[in-house]
């Protein structure tokens, strides 16, 4: 028999953890390029998952601020009265997934699924064998502890600002027309994607994840775990790479 096509590596310790002051390549051009993540928050051992409009932050202007992480960040917004934010205020520790991965679905062989589709022409086998092999390369799992800004700060208001630009589309955009699905209200059903209802109003919060540290799988079944250090604070490192014998696990 032939080797199975994938790799799965033994994950549940970690895996080729690499350690740095910035997030590895992959991961902050993911974050770059998709426009919504998956936001993990738990209380009283009962997890609650949200979809999430977000802004990734390399940086801020902000070197003295108490507020905001001196490394990389992500940015959200969040009703005050959600269950996210509950969630997150009891306990801060989050996890976020965000992935290049395409969302259609291929189709099965289930016969007992209605109606029956036609054969696919070469053209459509083509596009979805560019979608699966050309499109989709990781998912990255992110670690990190959020806050929510106090109202009213210099921050906060540079956040809401930082926030508002990075989710404004053109009106013709495709993105600008998928993001009306998840508009429940009135005004979240408008043509702005809810932008005045989950970025602009006033009584939103607005949500700073420091992120530790995280986990990148690819399609191959690989697996790379990475920690988020300031410079200067490991001794146990060789080109960036936990040594084998490098003190205690980074991964909890």
């Amino acid at each position: 028999m032939s080797a199975p096509p994938l790799r799965w590596e033994t994950s549940a310790q970690p895996c080729n953890t690499t350690v740095s002051d910035r997030l590895p390549k992959e991961v902050a051009t993911c974050l770059e390029n998709c426009r919504y993540l998956h936001l993990a928050t738990c209380s009283q051992n009962t997890p609650h998952v949200s979809l999430m409009n977000y802004t990734y932050l390399p940086s801020h202007p902000f070197p003295q601020s108490t507020l905001l992480p001196a490394g990389p960040a992500i940015i959200m917004t969040s009703n005050p009265s959600s269950k996210k934010t509950t969630n997150l205020i009891s306990n801060p520790k989050v996890s976020l997934l965000v992935h290049d991965w395409t969302s259609s679905r291929p189709s099965t062989t289930n016969r007992d699924a209605s109606p029956v589709a036609g054969p696919r022409s070469s053209l459509a086998a083509m596009l979805m064998q560019m979608n699966s092999t050309e499109m989709s390369s990781i998912s990255a799992t992110i670690n990190g502890d959020a806050a929510v800004l106090e109202g009213g700060s210099v921050e906060e208001r540079w956040c809401k600002r930082m926030h508002l630009e990075n989710n404004t589309f053109d009106a013709n955009a495709q993105p600008q027309d998928s993001s009306r699905l998840f508009g429940t209200s009135p005004e979240e059903r408008r043509q702005d994607g809810g932008r005045e209802s989950y970025i602009e109003d006033e009584d939103v919060r607005v949500v700073v994840v420091r992120i530790r540290d995280g986990r990148i799988s690819d399609w191959k079944g690989g697996v790379k775990d990475w920690v988020i250090e300031p410079q200067g604070e490991r001794e146990d490192l060789v080109n960036g790479v936990v040594a084998p014998n490098g003190g205690a696990s980074l991964m909890q």
